[in-house]
This record gives structure tokens, C-alpha cells and sequence, in this order.
């Protein structure tokens, strides 16, 4: 019996065991990074209308949706079909410490730009520290060296 094998089916296979994340997350993938006092979240959108771009919060969870039509080839006959078309989105659940009113984005070449500041209550600041005179001081005393404690 003859058994039909597509090599082409194979080597899908082992791509998606091995680049299962980009799988995952939808065919939105994204590298994430803080730098001074905010992050920056790049995720990669290519082909998608930027008029599609929907960017949300919503009690702390971060929305991102695109849309990538799909092209209209009259009478074509595809040979191969693999750019997935459709509306795709991503959630994140964003944690305390940043400035969720104050995101700003951007998209050029493809590449959605997010930058998230962090906000002032979670900056780190130096806290000065009151001192007065003790009148308990501790004194350098002439005779042989010796530190002599007044009271």
C-alpha cells in the first residue's frame, strides 16, 4: 500500500515545534524593554492597514488589535496561501507602576511602537534625612588618642 507524503506538510511541522511562541501570540510577535523611566514594546504588523491599529486600556489591561485584509486577486489562482488575513489581537496585563494614560504609539515600516512611562510614584527618590544635635556627642579627646564620650 502506498502511503502520500508532502514534504512541504513536514517541514510545517517542524517549523511550528520549533517557532511555536510566534505561533502562539497569534502572528503578533513583540520584544518588550525598559530603558530610563519607561518601556518600549515593539510588535511586528506587517501588511496591516494603520487605520485598523486599536490601541486600549481597560482596568489594566493592555489592547492591541489589527486588521490585515485580505488582497483581492480577481481571477488569481493561488499557488500559495500562508500570510494569515483576518483581525488579530493581543492582550497584556500590565502591572502597577506605569503611567497607563500616558502611552504613546506609533507605527512605521510595519513595526507598532508603544512607549510606556513609568509613573512618578514608582520612580526611585532619595529621601533626605533629618538630623539635629545630640547632646550626647562623641568628642576626640587629647589624652593618649582615646575618644572621650561627653554626656
Amino acid at each position: 500500500m502506498a502511503t502520500y507524503w508532502d514534504p512541504f506538510q513536514e517541514m510545517d511541522r517542524l517549523f511550528s515545534t520549533f517557532a511555536g511562541n510566534a505561533r502562539q501570540s497569534g502572528g503578533m510577535p513583540m520584544d518588550l524593554f525598559r530603558t530610563g523611566d519607561h518601556y518600549v514594546l515593539s510588535m511586528d504588523l506587517p501588511g496591516v492597514d494603520p487605520g485598523t491599529i486599536d490601541v486600549s486600556v481597560e482596568d489594566r489591561t493592555l489592547t492591541i488589535r489589527a486588521e490585515r485584509t485580505q488582497r483581492s486577486g480577481g481571477d488569481a489562482h493561488w499557488l500559495v496561501r500562508e500570510r494569515p488575513t483576518g483581525t488579530f489581537a493581543r492582550q497584556l496585563a500590565m502591572g502597577r507602576g506605569l503611567a497607563l494614560d500616558n502611552i504613546s504609539a506609533s507605527y512605521a515600516d510595519g513595526v507598532l511602537s508603544l512607549t510606556i512611562p513609568v509613573s512618578e510614584d514608582a520612580k526611585p527618590r532619595r529621601i533626605e534625612v533629618a538630623h539635629t544635635a545630640d547632646p550626647n556627642a562623641i568628642r576626640r579627646g587629647s589624652s593618649e588618642g582615646h575618644q572621650v564620650i561627653e554626656s
